[in-house]
């Protein structure tokens, strides 16, 4: 997500500073990058007359001290999660924006983690972010209005529109969509169907543009897990404990499009 978030910011004129853990990782998303951005134009969907923004790249969250909006989209695991943004919160000026691209752990729960709890803000950005102009907006308990202001003319900036909802684990769109994923892999799991039937039958009877199945390849397998875990966790569904179908393939190293195989094989590693 990323490097998702970052080429929709660069395609709308606007300046990034990437942060990852080390170079190589970062070789390859400037790669990414500037593919995603060619994928962007060839579509259609960036702003024409504007130039694109610059990106640098960084190994230090001190680099992030003079950001105007700070947006972390690392792995759904509360310790990195914690780690990140205290980090980042501690060396930014007052009145930066901080954005979590959490896909279900609540913004009030993580507002702890933070210097300021009013400043930060959840944007559950889709995948391609690029490409998906919808974005849920989640304002936790403490957000403050200021941070909302501030939220709402950047995606207005970046051409999204936003629909905000009040914080809760999941939120909206993963607390409906990741126990469906979870269930589909169960029908697989049980032999009632193949990935290819479950999805079919969902994308022809209801809609679903990409199916359940080619949705979870296309968000990574683990990073599903993950926020299984989050929300079976904080709920205790039985609707959100991850199947062992899902579990072995996570074992297994089949993470979905960006290892080339999930339910689906893509044939290559998969950017």
């Amino acid at each position: 997500m990323g490097t998702n978030i970052a080429t929709l910011a660069i395609g709308h004129g606007v300046p990034v500073v990437l942060i990852d853990v080390g170079d190589p990782v970062l070789a390859r998303a400037r790669q990414t990058i500037t593919q995603k951005l060619r994928h962007a134009q060839l579509m259609g969907v960036l702003p024409p007359g504007r130039p694109p923004g610059g990106l640098t790249t960084s190994t230090s969250l001190d680099d992030a001290a003079d950001a105007t909006t700070v947006v972390e989209a690392v792995t759904e695991l509360p310790e990195t999660k914690a780690k990140v943004l205290a980090g980042v919160s501690a060396v930014v000026r007052p009145g930066t924006t901080l954005i979590s691209n959490t896909s279900c752990i609540p913004i009030d729960e993580m507002a702890d983690w933070v210097v300021r709890g009013d400043e930060l803000v959840g944007v559950h950005f889709m995948n391609p972010s690029y490409l998906i102009k919808m974005v849920e907006v989640i304002q936790g308990p403490r957000t403050g209005e200021a941070t909302m202001e501030a939220v709402t003319a950047l995606l207005a900036t970046l051409g999204r529109e936003a629909l905000v909802i009040r914080d809760s684990p999941g939120f909206v769109i993963n607390r409906l969509l990741h126990p469906l994923i979870n269930t589909a892999a169960m029908l697989v799991e049980e032999g009632v169907a193949s990935a290819e039937v479950v999805d079919g039958l969902l994308e022809g009877c209801l809609g679903h543009s990409t199916g359940p199945l080619r949705t979870a390849d296309l968000i990574g397998l683990d990073n599903l897990v993950d926020s299984l875990n989050v929300l079976y966790e904080r709920r205790g569904e039985e609707s959100c404990r991850p199947c062992e179908l899902l579990l072995a393939k996570v074992r297994e190293g089949d993470l979905g499009r960006k290892t080339g195989r999930g339910f689906f094989d893509y044939g290559k590693m998969a950017l």
